[in-house]
């Protein structure tokens, strides 16, 4: 594919609009979030989002050729100086292309669908964690995700590394905790909170979680609100050896046992 001369000035419009959409400023559908890497690229496309620019480094036009992003359209394709690539990305080793595609719209329906399995998020604040639970979220088939206003943007790019594009995949919804209950109450969820070891909270493997439910995580360091633990129609905590777990770890635990247990034969 013939992409033209290579684009050399850093202060070009172009390459100004791929900073920006790497930025981390994108959050709402139809804003343009940027891509670096194969991976996320062939992620991108299996999940159907739009490409807007495709921007590929000088020497590395071969990287269009490979299988994985065979099919491979967008509105424009660029070339860029390895200087002007290099300025643009944030990796340290950069992998010669990179993308802004539209953040898609995301229908949750009016069904928590046939897994009848939700994650609820109050308040995390690390890209990797929300990242993390994002893909547990999809791995383990929970139909889509809610967080509280205040949980780190799920577009942020840190987030969408950390998912490996199941961020493309998996519905997120932001709401107050109050909206949030009315919501999942009305689809028939009970909400079992995540909190760490006390005498009222049962432990997981005593928790039936077979059922239409939602599985609430809090904040990293102070964990679920009082106001996120009164909503919640039972605590829940994983016994270990030390005090508590990591709230990517704690969740992804709480979304398997979930999934096994629907799995399990009678």
């Amino acid at each position: 594919m013939d992409l033209g001369a290579p684009i050399t000035s850093k202060s070009n419009a172009r390459v100004k609009a791929l900073r920006a959409a790497l930025s981390g400023k994108a959050a709402k559908p139809g804003d343009l979030l940027g891509l670096e890497g194969e991976h996320l690229l062939v992620e991108a496309m299996r999940s159907g989002l739009e490409f807007e620019t495709v921007f590929v480094r000088a020497g590395s036009e071969r990287v269009l050729e490979r299988p994985a992003l065979h099919g491979l359209k967008a509105r424009q394709m660029v070339l860029l100086s390895a200087d002007v690539f290099a300025s643009a990305v944030e990796t340290e080793s950069p992998q010669g292309i990179a993308a802004a595609v539209v953040i898609p719209e995301q229908d949750l329906g009016h069904s928590p669908g046939q897994s009848g399995l939700v994650l609820v998020l109050e308040g995390l604040q690390d890209p990797g964690n929300l990242g993390t639970l994002l893909r547990s979220a999809e791995a383990f088939g929970a139909s889509f995700v809610m967080m509280t206003p205040e949980t780190v943007n799920p577009w942020n790019p840190k987030v969408v590394r950390a998912s490996a594009g199941s961020v493309f995949r998996m519905p997120v919804v932001r709401a107050p905790l109050a909206e949030i209950r009315r919501r999942l109450t009305a689809l028939g969820l009970r909400m079992f909170a995540m909190v760490t070891p006390r005498d009222i909270a049962s432990p997981l493997m005593e928790t039936y979680l077979g059922a239409p439910c939602a599985v609430m995580i809090g904040n990293e360091g102070a964990g679920l609100s009082a106001e996120a633990i009164a909503i919640a129609d039972a605590l829940v905590t994983i016994p270990c050896a030390i005090e508590s777990l990591n709230a990517a770890v704690a969740g992804s635990v709480m979304l398997y046992e979930a999934m096994r247990q629907r799995s399990a034969k009678p």
